[in-house]
Order: structure tokens, then C-alpha cells, then sequence
């Protein structure tokens, strides 16, 4: 009888703060198990995890304590972590990992790093040397050497083909899903819901335009500020909501809000809860999401299945995500995005017919289909 095949997938992410990368490889160690009852599964595992990423009878899970995106990881892990016995590794979130002797899949979100690195760098000149080198080799090193390149939407795919068109070949799409946490709120408990979530995080506003991410480049905050003031300098009721995970989105953005006159209606928040972030995206005017370049985008997903009205750029991934259900517009033009902003705001019956087409398109986005999916390149990998 031949002996049952591993796979390990890189967990590392799945840590004490939520993360894109984080949602996806939480769906994979939750169905993949499940998905390949006849494989076993090693999960590599960060310190700051919870104790038990699954009960799976198929999973054994390890700690790792070098960090995902270190020199550890990049340059000598098999060093780090015994990997004898797996036939399958799968790198998780965008690097490959050097000198891995079984067959490998990466995950590709992006090749910002590549391609417009000023986007994605952390402030600093020698620490964004540092992360622009790192991501790069990484990067390049999967490109070239993964045996499978898993890309999150079909706009990083051709991303991929513009960089090396070698990898193409080697490139499927497993586009991302939608949690189903995120979801209409209905009836007075969903009304409630909202207020309090609304006077908690932004008090004093009426209406609220959302825009949710970590304040880096590429996803165009000032350009939303500005066009923010300009769409609603004066009807004081409708603020800004800006949900940044992670960056120093305040000390930049704020003396611009203070300097267009809406100081008092922009709010920066950070460390929403699920429940809270589901709960504003359900009272937002609309989703305010120009981001100049996404491997995929989970906002206006998320927007889209609360029934929230997206306004997008009309570049990169969004409009594979959003569909015929977002009001596009040119990232780089502040009076188009106020323009979109107003429409939106004015138009009831524009908001109605964006909720429903939202709603209908966020059932198409699935968690399942991308696990399975994943599974199926596991497979012929491994046959």
C-alpha cells in the first residue's frame, strides 16, 4: 500500500491580528482538511497563533518561530523546521522560501513589490530598501522556481505575465471569496446595530462615506480626503470614516483634512471589530475604495455583500471583483471620485439598484470554490 502523501501549508500568517493574506489561509486550514481526508496535513504555525489552528484528525501543526516575511523564511527554513516527509509545500503569501526540495505552490497577490514598490514600502529610506529587496527576491524567487503559482485574481495573473511571461504557463487563478460574516443587517436589531456602531467609532455623523484599509500608497487616502471635501464641503452632515489597519494614516491625512476645512469630519479608526466594521459598512452612503492597484481587494467585496454601494477605480482587479455591481471611476482624478461620491449620496434609487447587483454578485464570491480549487492544483501536484 503506498504510504499517504503531505502537504504543508504555510500558516503563519493566522495570528493575533486580522490580515488579508490571514482570511484566505484561514479558509485553507479550515476546509482543506476536509477537502483531502486521504493527505495529511502539516500546518507551520506562529507563535502569536491561537493554540489550535484545527482539530482535523489529518493535521499536525508546528511552531515557527521566525517571522513569515524574515530572512529565515526567505533564505534557510528547511534549516528551521524539519520538512522531511512532505511532498507538497505550499508558500502562502507571495515569497518562496529557498532551497525546498519538494514540489512548491505560491500564492501570488501582487507584484507591487516589482513593479511599483514606492506603493507598498514602509516610511524610511533604509527600511524600504530593506522591504523592497526582500519582497523582490522572494517574489522573483517564486516566479521562477515554484513548481505551481496560484494568483489570487486573473488581473495578478497577467501582472505575472508582464513581469515574467515564463511563469505564465505555471499561473492558475483561485480567486479570493467573501466571509459570510459580512452580511445585510436586517430589521431593528440590524438598525441598532448600526447606530452603535456609527456613534462608537464615528460620532456626530449623519451620513458616512467608509473607506477601509491600511493607509500605504497605493490605496490613494489622500486623493479620498480630497475628494471627500470637495463632494461634501457643505452639507456637514456626511463624514469620512477612514478604517486603517495598520500605518501612520492620521499624522499624513490629517493636517490635509485640517487644511480643506473638514478636520472636524474626518475620523481615523483602527482596531474595528468584525462586528462593528460589518455593521458600518451596512450604514455607509458608500465604500470610497480608488485604490490605484489591488491583487484583489477585500473591501469592496465585503462592502458589496453588506449591501453597501461601492465606488471604485476603474483599473487593476476592482473591476473583475465588483462587476457590473461598482461605480468606477480614474483613480487618479480627485474631481471624478468626488463626482461618483455625490451621485451616489443624491441618487436613492442608484443606491438601491447598487445594493441589489452587489448582493447578487457577492453570492458568487466563495470560500469554497477557492479551497477547492486550491485542492485541485494539490492534486495534480501530487499525482
Amino acid at each position: 500500500m503506498a504510504s499517504r502523501k503531505t502537504i504543508c501549508i504555510d500558516a503563519r500568517y493566522i495570528r493575533e491580528r486580522p490580515s488579508g493574506i490571514g482570511w484566505y489561509v484561514q479558509v485553507l486550514v479550515d476546509q482543506v482538511p476536509a477537502l483531502c481526508p486521504d493527505l495529511d496535513v502539516l500546518l507551520l504555525k506562529h507563535p502569536k497563533a491561537p493554540s489550535r489552528l484545527s482539530q482535523a484528525p489529518n493535521v499536525r501543526e508546528v511552531v515557527v518561530r521566525q517571522e513569515a516575511n524574515g530572512p529565515a523564511t526567505l533564505l534557510w527554513l528547511p534549516r528551521v523546521v524539519d520538512l522531511r516527509g512532505v511532498d507538497l509545500f505550499h508558500a502562502t503569501f507571495n515569497i518562496l522560501p529557498a532551497s525546498l526540495p519538494m514540489k512548491t505552490l505560491v500564492t501570488l497577490c501582487d507584484v507591487m513589490w516589482i513593479k511599483h514598490p514606492e506603493w507598498a514600502r514602509s516610511p524610511g529610506l533604509l527600511r524600504g530598501m530593506v522591504e523592497t529587496a526582500f519582497f523582490r527576491r522572494g517574489i522573483r524567487q517564486a516566479l521562477r522556481s515554484a513548481t505551481r503559482i496560484a494568483a489570487i485574481s486573473e488581473a495578478t495573473r497577467q501582472e505575472i505575465g508582464s513581469v515574467d511571461p515564463r511563469a505564465l504557463a505555471k499561473t492558475s487563478v483561485t480567486l479570493l471569496g467573501i466571509s459570510e460574516e459580512f452580511r445585510p443587517l436586517e430589521g431593528e436589531d440590524g438598525a441598532r446595530a448600526i447606530a452603535a456602531a456609527r456613534g462608537r467609532w464615528l460620532p456626530g455623523a449623519g451620513r458616512y462615506v467608509l473607506a477601509v484599509g491600511q493607509f500605504a500608497g497605493y490605496k490613494n487616502h489622500e486623493r479620498v480626503v480630497r475628494a471627500f471635501a470637495r463632494a461634501f464641503r457643505d452639507e456637514h452632515d456626511v463624514h469620512l470614516g477612514l478604517v486603517q489597519r495598520l500605518g501612520e494614516g492620521e499624522r499624513v491625512l490629517r493636517p490635509i483634512a485640517r487644511a480643506l476645512g473638514v478636520d472636524d469630519r474626518v475620523h481615523f479608526v483602527s482596531g474595528v471589530p468584525l462586528h462593528d466594521l460589518v455593521a458600518l459598512y451596512n450604514g455607509a452612503t458608500s465604500l470610497c475604495h480608488p485604490s490605484l492597484y489591488e491583487g484583489y481587494g477585500n473591501p469592496p467585496g465585503e462592502a458589496l455583500a453588506c449591501g453597501c454601494p461601492v465606488i471604485t477605480s476603474n483599473c487593476s482587479s476592482m473591476p473583475e471583483v465588483s462587476k457590473d455591481a461598482a461605480r468606477y471611476v480614474d483613480a487618479t482624478d480627485v474631481e471624478d471620485i468626488a463626482r461618483a461620491l455625490r451621485e451616489v449620496a443624491s441618487d436613492e434609487a442608484l443606491r438601491a439598484r447598487m445594493r441589489e447587483r452587489g448582493l447578487a454578485r457577492a453570492k458568487e464570491l466563495s470560500w469554497r470554490r477557492f479551497a477547492e480549487e486550491n485542492v485541485a492544483i494539490y492534486r495534480e501536484l501530487l499525482a
